[in-house]
């Protein structure tokens, strides 16, 4: 049997703080084999980007490894002196981290920053380090590597800039990548790509790699085998398929319960989560570490739990592991909600977005300005000005129902979030009209406007930037209660704590700043305040996707519940298709803003679908392991906005249905589908129906086949 690459043995991580010692990681052991791809997952907090800056030694003050070794190739790298250490950081042992912002020099050329680690580990001249940096740009395919190299990472994607991490990592063929987190930021077309490269670059260059993430389906994806981190502590360990096909520990099985699945049998329902919160590690239990939130706890569970052989190459960390080995996790039930006003879902009117085009100018007034020498008399000059603009949402039209969730999906840059901001009114739109009970905002009186600012609330993507954070929770809650004249004096305390409870927060939250809370509690507190203003219409832009997947359960069955209480309509914002199916009712598909693809649930899941449609069904990564290897849409490139009055199809540059210069020099018609249900491509509908989001290339079977009049130029 071959030796492992990396043995990690009892390691104990702690950190010093105002209140005493923090024991982030509890005697961890684990090993990592040549070739092998080993997913470390578990909730924020739990200690697994402490594993991985442990390996490196780059924990940072306070913190120090207290126990156990971690051995590469035989050596005890706690042992190795510093410089003999900084030889193998980047060269031998590499690490990607998950912005790539914070790992790249904004005031370097990228070519430059590949070119300086070169030279730094492999004896090379800088010539051949700026050779070498071109090819492994090319490498981690990025197009026109000679041009990319000169450019600055500001100048990059996010997809581009992580390409270019996976480069800096790659640069010295280290034996070990640590990936901590790489995807999680990511579009999932653009997660796709990433996860296709680590794993062609892992088969080409026989790497060994360790995968630290929340994301079940990216684990599903790329490991062989994983490890289950909580609390700082291991709780399951074992191959891949074993462990997500019969999950052993409870903290196991509530993660992968607590993923939407593209099961049409569950859209709607709630969703199984795990309540409370990682433990206080300053003060840990003495027993198992997971007790306080499982639902299978007895008395001898205040015993401690160590791992412990489960089965064939299986280890758990819970008594009770055989016993619960074919038990589900067990689904909440919600407390009984008070109606708190009249259901107007049947009878209310519609928020409705006509021809909405919003463009943005991205040059300056002296920027603008161009010289032309064909002026009006002839050989003089005359200087104009050209501002340079891209629109972000294209002759947009869609209606939400009350009580209804529009879900509104596409990847970043796609213009979803400038509707989203433009239906609340943050953003003045460049035409087109946004109605409310039959009247725009446009043409309605300042009481009137105040009214609808009233009505339609927006719930952010990220807490940390929309919460005041000199603001206790009671200030930030009570304040749209004084602002729309909803409470006053001693009334506002009594409706600040009915909106924590509503919100599942407890009074004590309502003192407290929030930087004193968790991440879910925060977006708890953005969905409270948006509460607060006793709205009919709520935007939550992507309002999870920077979650744990059991914050992800927990969040959207509030919103749920919250949907019922309330006979509030959504206009739910995300990226992730999985998450979408599960909370709306219909859905729009989104690209370089305009909307390729309108209709129900079932519909949009369903041949005929939009081929943008198809590739975004394609990436999403399944929590499921029979799934792991089905073929997937190879979707290269990234969202770049266009120029207003740009023909064509928007799509066409990236479409792997692509007819031809019908579909660069021609709008796409509108099809209809059925009530209610439309797409906007030049295929006949008879092809589309026969898409599948399972394979990429054309089946020769299929005929690409265009109605004549769009081949003689018109529309359809």
């Amino acid at each position: 049997m071959q030796s492992p690459l990396l043995e990690i043995d009892d390691l104990c991580v702690e950190f010093a703080t105002p209140r005493g010692m923090l024991r982030a990681v509890d005697r961890i052991s684990l090993a990592i084999a040549p070739g092998e791809v080993r997913g470390l997952v578990g909730e924020s907090g739990s200690g697994k980007s402490t594993v991985a800056l442990s390996i490196l030694r780059l924990l940072g003050p306070g913190g120090r490894v207290s126990g156990g070794s971690i051995r590469f190739r035989g050596q005890d790298l706690l042992r190795l002196p510093e410089p003999r250490l900084r030889e193998l950081r980047g060269n031998r042992i590499a690490i990607v981290f998950q912005d790539p912002l914070t790992s790249l020099t904004p005031s370097l050329r990228i070519g430059e920053q590949l070119a300086e680690t070169i030279v730094t580990h492999r004896r090379v001249s800088r010539a051949e380090a700026q050779h070498m940096s071109i090819e492994l740009l090319d490498q981690v395919g990025i197009g026109e590597p000679v041009a990319r190299a000169r450019q600055f990472p500001h100048q990059f994607s996010g997809g581009m800039r992580q390409r270019v991490s996976l480069a800096l990592a790659l640069s010295c063929n280290p034996d070990l990548l640590i990936l901590d987190e790489p995807t999680t930021a990511l579009d999932v077309t653009i997660q796709a790509q990433i996860l296709d490269l680590i794993e062609q670059l892992r088969d080409r260059l026989l790497l060994s790699v360790l995968f630290i993430t929340h994301d079940l389906g990216v684990i599903v994806r790329i490991c062989d085998s994983v490890s289950v981190l909580y609390g700082g502590r291991l709780v399951e360990q074992g191959p891949l398929a074993r462990l997500f096909q019969q999950p052993l520990h409870p903290y196991t099985k509530g993660l992968l319960a607590s993923v939407p699945t593209l099961a049409s049998d569950r859209r709607g329902q709630r969703l199984p989560f795990i309540p409370g919160r990682v433990p206080d590690l300053i003060n840990a239990p003495p027993g198992c570490i997971f007790a306080a939130r499982c639902p299978f706890v007895e008395a001898r569970c205040d015993d401690p739990q160590r791992l412990a052989p489960a089965g064939e190459q299986r280890l758990a960390a819970c008594w009770k592991a055989d016993e619960l080995g074919s038990t589900a996790w067990p689904l909440q039930r919600p407390a009984a909600l008070a109606q708190q006003r009249a259901n107007t879902a049947a009878n209310g009117s519609a928020l409705t977005v006509q021809d909405l085009t919003k463009d943005y100018t991205l040059t300056g007034f002296w920027d603008s300005l161009h010289v032309e020498h064909a002026g009006p008399w002839p050989g003089l000059p005359r200087i104009v000005a050209r501002p340079t603009k891209l629109r972000a949402v294209d002759d947009v039209s869609l209606t939400i129902a009350p009580g209804e969730t529009l879900g509104l999906v596409g990847e970043s840059g796609c213009g979803k979030s400038t509707l989203g901001r433009a239906i609340v009114g943050l953003v003045q739109p460049s035409a087109g009209h946004i109605r409310l009970d039959g009247r725009a905002p446009a043409v309605m009186s300042r009481a009137e406007l105040r009214r609808y600012r009233k009505d339609v609330q927006i719930i952010f993507q990220n807490p940390d930037s929309s919460l005041n954070p000199r603001m206790t929770i009671r200030q930030i809650l009570a304040r749209p209660l004084e602002l729309y004249g909803l409470a006053h004096g001693r009334q506002i305390d009594g409706r600040v704590l009915s909106l924590l409870e509503t919100v599942q927060l407890s009074p004590a939250h309502a003192s407290r700043y929030p930087h004193q809370l968790s991440g879910g509690e925060k977006q708890r507190v953005g969905i409270a305040r948006a509460l607060a203003a006793e709205p009919r219409l709520i935007v939550c832009d992507e309002p999870i996707s920077a979650l744990d997947v059991s914050v992800r359960a927990s969040i959207l069955n509030l919103l749920q519940d919250l949907k019922e209480q309330f006979a509030l309509a959504y206009l739910f914002i995300a990226h992730d298709l999985a998450v979408v199916r599960h909370i709306s009712d219909r859905i729009a598909v989104m690209y370089r803003g305009r909307i390729v693809e309108l209709g129900t649930v079932d519909e949009i899941f369903a041949p005929p679908y939009h081929p943008y449609t198809q590739a975004l069904l394609s990436a999403i990564p399944l929590v499921d392991y029979a799934e792991r290897k089905r073929r997937r849409i190879h979707l290269e490139g990234s969202v770049v906005a266009r120029a207003p009055g740009t023909s064509g199809c928007n799509f066409a540059d990236r479409c792997q249905w692509k007819i031809g210069a019908v579909c660069d020099e021609v709008t796409p018609p509108d099809q209809p589908i059925g009530p209610g249900h439309w797409i906007h491509c030049h295929h006949e509908l008879g092809f589309l129906s026969r898409l599948d989001p399972t394979l990429a290339p054309a089946p020769a079977s299929v005929d690409v086949e265009v109605d004549a009049s769009v081949r003689a130029g018109g529309c359809g």
